[in-house]
Order: structure tokens, then C-alpha cells, then sequence
């Protein structure tokens, strides 16, 4: 079958599943990699995770961080209780509901994220300039622009 035609409806090639493993398999192995280079020894994966979840979306609810997370509250609270131990949030009372707290990130917090951020971004690059030529770097480009497409609704 050539390269490009075109699959009967509903059925998945043999290219396409194969691609759609590999990929799978490659990018658990670069998102494992990218945790290991800014290793936070002091915090576990989850609350890495959650620290990051809280920089991105700002102010939140713990129950809302367990909901965006897939994780039960109670969870996340025990998350919570050490990033606030590390200083790394600060929780205050909601002006919209004050029996709820919102969490929001300290100083300490936001300079955490931002160096990870920096270090796995100086990890990723200088691994692309010292592993891949300048042709390899256009062709990773050019795959990541498909790749883009696939994240579209």
C-alpha cells in the first residue's frame, strides 16, 4: 500500500497505530528524562505536579486542584499541607466563599517553578544541539507541527 493513501473510514492503518506507539513510548521516556533534570529531592511528583498546576492557573480551590489533578481531595489536601510546610503556597480565605481557601503561590514558590522551568528548557536545548544536526532540528520541527494538529478539536 503507498505510503499516503488513503485508509477505508473507521479503519486505523497499520502506520498509524504503529506511529501512535512509538510516540506514546517516546514521550513517556522525554517526560520521564525532563522530570529527572530538575529532580526536586525535597518534594515528590505529585506535589511537583501540583506546585505546577497552581503556577499555571493561579489562584484555585484545593477541591478544584484534586478535580484538574484526577485526584481525591483528600489527596490533594496532604499535598498541600507539605507545599505549605516547603513555603511554597500560601492559602487565604475565597472573598467569594470564605469556608473555602484559595491557594496561591509564595515568592519561594514561583521562583521554584521558574528555575525547574529554566533548567529542563537548558536540558532540552543543549540536548538538541549536541545529539541532533541543524537538519535533524528543521525535521523535529516540522513533526512538531503535525504533532500541533493532533491537539486540535
Amino acid at each position: 500500500m503507498q505510503a499516503d493513501a488513503v485508509e477505508p473510514a473507521g479503519a486505523v492503518s497499520d502506520s498509524a497505530a504503529r506511529a501512535a506507539r512509538e510516540l506514546h513510548v517516546v514521550f513517556s521516556r522525554l517526560r520521564r528524562r525532563i522530570r529527572e533534570v530538575a529532580r526536586d529531592e525535597d518534594l515528590t511528583p505529585s506535589q511537583v505536579s501540583a506546585l505546577t498546576l497552581v503556577g499555571k492557573h493561579g489562584a484555585a480551590t484545593a477541591s478544584a486542584l484534586a478535580s484538574a489533578e484526577g485526584v481525591r481531595p483528600q489527596s490533594m489536601a496532604a499535598t498541600l499541607v507539605a507545599l505549605d510546610r516547603h513555603g511554597l503556597i500560601r492559602r487565604s480565605p475565597d472573598p467569594e466563599d470564605g469556608r473555602r481557601q484559595l491557594v496561591t503561590l509564595t515568592e519561594a514558590g514561583r521562583s521554584r517553578i521558574e528555575g525547574n522551568r529554566q533548567v529542563r528548557e537548558e536540558w532540552l536545548a543543549r540536548a538538541l544541539q549536541d545529539r541532533c544536526t541543524a537538519g535533524e532540528r528543521e525535521t523535529l520541527l516540522d513533526a512538531l507541527a503535525l504533532l500541533e494538529r493532533l491537539t486540535r478539536p
